[in-house]
């Protein structure tokens, strides 16, 4: 109901925003790309586009201050987070969740049969629009922490934390922070990965 709602509401905002990265750019408007979703089963997930087409086999997962292969309405739509309004379509299809892990790549940060069994517990809920760690650094921060804070979420998850979650995050959407990629935030996994497989062995 809540996204629902949302759509109606933001509705004119959604269809200038369209107009505006047809206007800009070739290419279709919505940029779909595989993720993985609750259970690790993988979903495509909605975004307006913000880079020209073809811009990941391009440049690769980051994109960085002054990237070129972000167009102007990109630039705006990503410092405010338009971009991510489609992804209430997403949560109508119970792909998403309002609140709850960033659903992650099917390869980036690596994947999933290299996260270790304390890091697919991530998986054991749907995916968020906004999540824990979007609010405790968000781009700023490595992924095995912004996993961690995904965990964590998972073990806490109440009404009153999504609440807690979510008005953060109006917060630091209106202040733009933390939303620019200030290097790479992936560190070897290869540590995590002997632990679990002798965990496993040891289990």
């Amino acid at each position: 109901m809540f996204s629902l709602i949302g759509l109606i509401v933001l509705s004119p905002i959604l269809i200038l925003t369209a107009i505006l990265i047809k206007l800009e750019s070739k290419g279709p408007v919505i940029f779909k790309q595989e993720r993985l979703g609750k259970n690790g089963k993988t979903f495509r997930i909605y975004k307006f586009r913000s880079m020209c087409v073809g811009a990941e086999k391009a440049g690769g997962v980051y994109s960085a201050k002054g990237d070129s292969r972000v167009t102007k309405v990109g630039r705006f739509i990503r410092a405010t987070s338009i971009d991510e309004l489609p992804q209430f379509i997403n949560i109508l299809k119970g792909d998403m969740s309002i609140i709850g892990p960033r659903p992650t790549l099917t390869y980036h940060p690596w994947p999933i049969d290299k996260y270790t069994s304390e890091q697919r517990r991530r998986f054991e809920v749907r995916p968020g629009v906004t999540g824990l760690a979007q609010i405790n650094g968000r781009k700023d921060i490595q992924w095995d922490k912004r996993i961690e804070y995904d965990v964590q979420y998972v073990d806490n998850i109440s009404i009153n934390l999504d609440l807690k979650i979510f008005m953060k995050t109006i917060a630091k959407v209106l202040t733009m922070q933390d939303n620019v990629n200030i290097g790479s935030t992936v560190r070897s996994n290869t540590i995590n990965v002997e632990k679990n497989k002798k965990s496993d062995l040891n289990n």
